[in-house]
């Protein structure tokens, strides 16, 4: 991208600046914003969002896991699920789905390593740090609502993991090892370390200032992000992920926000999207983050173009399908139809 040092560097202490001060620039006018959201979710969205949930929730074993093959007890998907059912108002042991969201919460603490690591070794997908970045998220999420004495431990051992295996470029890549990097794991790993630093583990400046710097040197000249810094070309999911890593690590505005954002209302969810597109829930669960943090007619273009598009793909029995799993493509449908609740800390300014 062609960006003075300078501005460069402007820019990235901006982010660190917001990271500090754990105060979003983008809170003013949040208000008005939540009022006007509120009243997207139709009666529609309403009776899908309950059909969706109870279907999620009945794809639940005793353990936590869920019912679909090895991707069922991957530690990714459930923490995904957990978002789902967190999203609606429950908590570990409150509310609807309360016993669930307290099982997924036993379910990926039990599978936290001595090292930090979160990994279920007959479930892992081909990039395991997905699933970490995704479980410790969830784990930091709910820290504070759970009776669970060992939750602050292993969640501060899965964030230093991720702390530890970022590579000299500022990103992650599958497995928790220092070496290449691409933007897609990298804001997975940084997503939570946010949510991990809002509930009151240390991450240190430096991994965020490098974190900032991998991303930005990722972005095309179209606003789009290539897959990694070796070159490539924008692609819709990457891009939606790259604006959003930029957020949580605390850059709110300038000009890779406003290219980026400007790429992807070129891909407005339009009903032939599901026959087309890969990687569909991963992409829109980032791009309907990346519009909520944005706001305005961002927002208010965005959330019902995604909102018809997901109504108008779900099965009758309440599910969504997805080349990964039934239980991923619902538990991001739901997540994505439930931003307008703002529910989740990491989403609150």
């Amino acid at each position: 991208m062609d960006l003075d040092r300078r501005s460069f560097l402007a820019g990235t202490a901006a982010g660190v600046l917001a990271w500090r001060g754990g105060a979003s620039l983008f809170a003013q006018g949040r208000a008005e914003l939540d009022v006007a959201a509120g009243q997207m979710i139709t009666p529609a969205v309403d009776r899908a969002l309950q059909q969706g949930l109870e279907w999620l929730a009945g794809r639940q074993n005793e353990d936590g896991a869920f019912a679909s093959g090895s991707y069922g007890q991957n530690v990714g998907v459930c923490a995904l699920a957990g978002l789902a059912f967190m999203s609606e108002g429950s908590t570990p042991g409150r509310g609807r789905y309360g016993a669930h969201v307290a099982r997924i919460v036993d379910y990926l603490l039990e599978h936290t390593q001595e090292t930090g690591y979160v990994y279920m070794p007959a479930a892992a997908s081909h990039g395991p740090m997905y699933g970490h970045g995704f479980a410790t998220l969830f784990l930091a999420e709910v820290y504070g609502m759970t009776s669970r004495s060992d939750l602050r431990e292993k969640l501060a051992k899965a964030s230093q993991l991720i702390i530890n295996t970022q590579n000299q470029e500022g990103g992650w890549r599958y497995q928790p090892q220092r070496q290449d990097a691409d933007i897609s794991v990298t804001v997975c790993e940084i997503m939570a370390l946010r949510a991990a630093r809002n509930a009151g583990i240390n991450v240190p400046v430096g991994v965020v200032e490098r974190t900032i710097e991998y991303v930005k040197r990722c972005q095309n000249p179209d606003g789009g992000f290539m897959y990694m810094t070796t070159g490539g070309p924008s692609a819709f999911p990457r891009s939606a992920a790259a604006v959003v890593a930029l957020y949580s690590a605390g850059v709110y505005e300038g000009q890779e926000i406003e290219q980026g954002l400007e790429y992807l209302m070129q891909h407005l969810p339009r009903g032939d999207d599901f026959s087309r597109e890969s990687h569909y829930f991963y992409g829109h669960y980032y791009a309907v983050q990346a519009m909520w943090h944005a706001g305005g007619d961002y927002w208010r273009k965005w959330y019902p173009a995604i909102r018809d598009a997901l109504l108008a793909r779900q099965r009758e029995d309440g599910s969504w399908l997805d080349q990964i799993s039934p239980e991923y493509g619902t538990a991001m449908a739901c997540i994505i139809l439930q931003m307008p609740n703002n529910y989740l800390p990491i989403f609150q300014p």
